[in-house]
C-alpha cells in the first residue's frame, strides 16, 4: 500500500502536466468567445474599467502634481510638473471619451426603448397605429430577450474560466518547480502563478459586474415582458371593437347610398324635367354625405359637448378666416333653393371687370362651373374660348350677373347696326331689316310669346311684344339703322352672322340705298370745285 502511495506521488505531477494543454485549449476557446468584436457586455465591461482606471490615474496624478508643487521649484521639477500636466490634459480627454461608461456600461443593452403611451383605439383609422405599436413593442423586448440571452452565456464562459483558472492555479500550487519547467518546454498560456491569479481576478470582477447586471436585467424584464402583455391584449380587444363598429357604420353608410340610389332612381322614372332631376339628385346628394358626416361623427366622437364647446369659441374665428368658404357654402343653398340658375343655364358674370359667358356645367356646394362657348362677348372683348371656368357660389350676393335662359326662356334679344347716306331710301332700308330679321327669328317669337304667357304667373310682364323692331336715327355720317329681333341664347353668333348676311345682299341689290362708312374730301389750290373724294383712308400723293 505504502508503495501504490509513492508511486502514485510519483506519477501525480505528470498527470498534472497533461491536463494544462486542455485547460489552456479550453480556455482559449472561451477567451475567443469572450474577446469577440460582436460581443457587446465584455466590450463595455473593458470600457468601464478602463473609465475606472483612467479616473483613478487622474487621481494620482493630481496627487502628484499637488506634490511636486509644495517642493522648492527647480527646473527638474518644473519638467516634471509639466511633463505630468500634461499627461493629466490627456487622461482627462480619455475620461471625457469615456463618459458614457460611467455609471453603468450596460444601459443601452438593459434598457428598453421609449415606447410611449399605448394608443387608445378609439376609431377605425387609429387601426394601423396600433399595430404598428404593437409591433415595435414586441421587437423591442425580442431584442431584449436576445440581450438577456448573450448576457447569460457570458456569465456561463466566465463562470467556465474561473473555474479552469482555478483549476489550473491548484495543479501549479502542488509542484511549482516541474509545473514552471514543462510551460517553458511547451508554451503554456500561464507561466506562473501571477498571470493565473491576475486573470482569475479579472474573470471574477467581470463575473460579478455582469452577474449584478442579470439580477437587474431579470426584473426589468419582467415587468417589461407583462406590461407589453398587458397592453398587447388591451390592444387587440380595441382594435376588434372598433373593427366590428366600423363594420356596423359601413352598412349602415351602404344602406343610405342604397336609399339615395332608389329615390334617384324614382325621380327619373317619374320626373321628365332635366333641371328638376339635376337639381333633387344634387339635394339627394348633399343629404346623404351630411348624414354620413353626422353618422361618423357622432359615432367617433367621445365628448360632443366638447365639440359644441370648442365650436363655439371658435366660431367668431371661423367665420372671418373662411368667409368665403362659408359664403360660397350659403350661395349654393340660395342657387339651389331659389332656382335662379340651374345645370345647362348660359349666364353672363361680370368678375373684377372680366366677362364671362358661358353654359353652366355643375353647380358644387362651393362653386359653379361654366364652358365658355363662342359668342359675342369672346368675339368683341375675350377672343378665347372654350375655356373650364370655376365661380365661387358667393358671386350671386357681390356680383352682377345675367341668365340668359331663366325659367325656360331660351331666347334673347340681339341687334344689329348699320349706317345708310342721307340720300338714301332709309324706308326701304328699314323694311329690308325688319323682313331680313323675321325670315330667321320667326320660331323664336312664337316660342317666347308661349314662355310669356307661362311667366306671366311668375313676374309682372307689361310688354310682351316678340316682333323684330327696327329703328333709325340720325348720325353725323348718315342714317343709323337698328334691327332688333328675338333669336336662341345658345346661337346668338350664328344667326347675327345669317341676319347680316342676308341684310347686306338686299341692300346691294338696291340702287337706291348706299352703305355709309368714313370718308375723306380734300381741296388744293385752284381745283376747290374739283374735290376729290378719298375713300378707305388712302390719301394720293399731291
Amino acid at each position: 500500500m505504502k508503495i501504490f502511495i509513492v508511486v502514485l506521488l510519483f506519477f501525480l505531477p505528470l498527470f498534472s502536466n497533461q491536463n494544462i494543454p486542455k485547460i489552456d485549449s479550453q480556455i482559449k476557446k472561451i477567451d475567443n468567445f469572450l474577446n469577440n468584436h460582436n460581443n457587446p457586455w465584455i466590450k463595455r465591461y473593458k470600457s468601464y474599467k478602463t473609465y475606472q482606471q483612467v479616473e483613478f490615474n487622474i487621481i494620482k496624478t493630481q496627487e502628484k502634481i499637488e506634490s511636486l508643487q509644495k517642493e522648492k521649484i527647480t527646473i527638474d521639477i518644473q519638467n516634471q510638473i509639466n511633463n505630468l500636466q500634461r499627461n493629466l490634459d490627456t487622461l482627462q480627454k480619455q475620461k471625457d471619451i469615456l463618459s458614457n461608461y460611467k455609471d453603468s456600461p450596460f444601459i443601452d443593452l438593459t434598457t428598453p426603448q421609449d415606447l410611449g403611451k399605448t394608443p387608445n383605439v378609439t376609431n377605425i383609422f387609429l387601426i394601423v397605429k396600433a399595430l404598428s405599436y404593437m409591433k415595435q413593442s414586441n421587437e423591442t423586448l425580442k431584442t431584449l430577450q436576445k440581450n438577456y440571452q448573450s448576457l447569460l452565456e457570458n456569465i456561463e464562459y466566465l463562470k467556465q474560466k474561473d473555474r479552469l483558472l482555478k483549476e489550473l492555479l491548484e495543479i501549479y500550487d502542488k509542484d511549482k518547480d516541474n509545473i514552471i519547467a514543462f510551460c517553458k518546454l511547451n508554451s503554456c498560456l500561464f507561466e506562473n502563478t501571477y498571470k493565473i491569479q491576475m486573470q482569475l481576478n479579472d474573470t471574477l470582477g467581470a463575473f460579478r459586474v455582469l452577474e449584478a447586471t442579470r439580477n437587474v436585467f431579470v426584473t426589468t424584464l419582467e415587468f417589461l415582458e407583462k406590461d407589453i402583455a398587458d397592453s398587447n391584449e388591451l390592444i387587440k380587444s380595441q382594435v376588434k371593437a372598433q373593427i366590428i363598429k366600423g363594420a356596423y357604420i359601413g352598412i349602415t353608410i351602404l344602406i343610405l347610398f342604397g336609399i339615395a340610389l332608389s329615390i334617384k332612381l324614382a325621380v327619373k322614372k317619374y320626373i321628365h324635367d332635366n333641371e328638376r332631376i339635376y337639381t333633387t339628385n344634387k339635394i339627394i346628394n348633399f343629404l346623404n354625405i351630411t348624414l354620413i358626416i353626422l353618422i361618423l361623427l357622432f359615432a367617433y366622437l367621445d365628448n360632443v359637448t366638447y365639440l359644441v364647446t370648442v365650436l363655439g369659441f371658435a366660431s367668431a374665428g371661423l367665420a372671418i378666416a373662411m368667409k368665403d368658404l362659408f359664403m360660397s357654402i350659403l350661395g349654393w343653398i340660395v342657387i339651389v333653393v331659389s332656382g335662379a340658375v340651374h345645370a345647362g343655364d348660359r349666364i353672363k358674370v361680370i368678375k373684377d371687370g372680366a366677362v364671362y359667358v358661358g353654359d353652366v356645367l355643375d353647380i358644387s356646394i362651393l362653386r359653379t362651373t361654366l364652358y365658355e362657348d363662342i359668342t359675342l362677348t369672346t368675339y368683341m372683348d375675350n377672343r378665347r374660348a372654350g375655356r373650364v371656368i370655376f365661380i365661387p357660389n358667393n358671386f350671386i350676393f357681390t356680383t352682377m350677373f345675367s341668365n340668359y335662359s331663366h325659367s325656360g326662356l331660351k331666347s334673347v334679344w340681339d341687334g344689329i347696326d348699320f349706317t345708310i347716306t342721307f340720300n338714301s331710301d332709309h324706308i326701304k332700308a328699314c323694311h329690308i331689316a325688319r323682313e331680313c330679321a323675321k325670315k330667321y327669328a320667326k320660331g323664336y317669337t312664337e316660342s317666347t310669346k308661349k314662355q310669356f304667357n307661362k311667366l306671366r304667373d311668375k313676374y309682372t310682364i307689361k310688354n310682351t311684344s316678340v316682333e323684330p323692331r327696327v329703328f333709325s336715327f340720325l348720325e353725323p355720317n348718315g342714317i343709323r339703322i337698328s334691327v332688333w329681333y328675338l333669336t336662341d341664347a345658345f346661337s346668338t353668333l350664328a344667326i347675327r352672322s345669317s341676319i347680316s348676311s342676308e341684310i347686306i345682299s338686299e341692300i346691294i341689290k338696291e340702287p337706291n340705298i348706299k352703305i355709309a362708312y368714313p370718308s375723306t374730301t380734300i381741296y388744293h389750290g385752284d381745283a376747290l370745285k374739283d374735290s376729290k373724294q378719298i375713300t378707305d383712308g388712302i390719301i394720293p400723293n399731291i
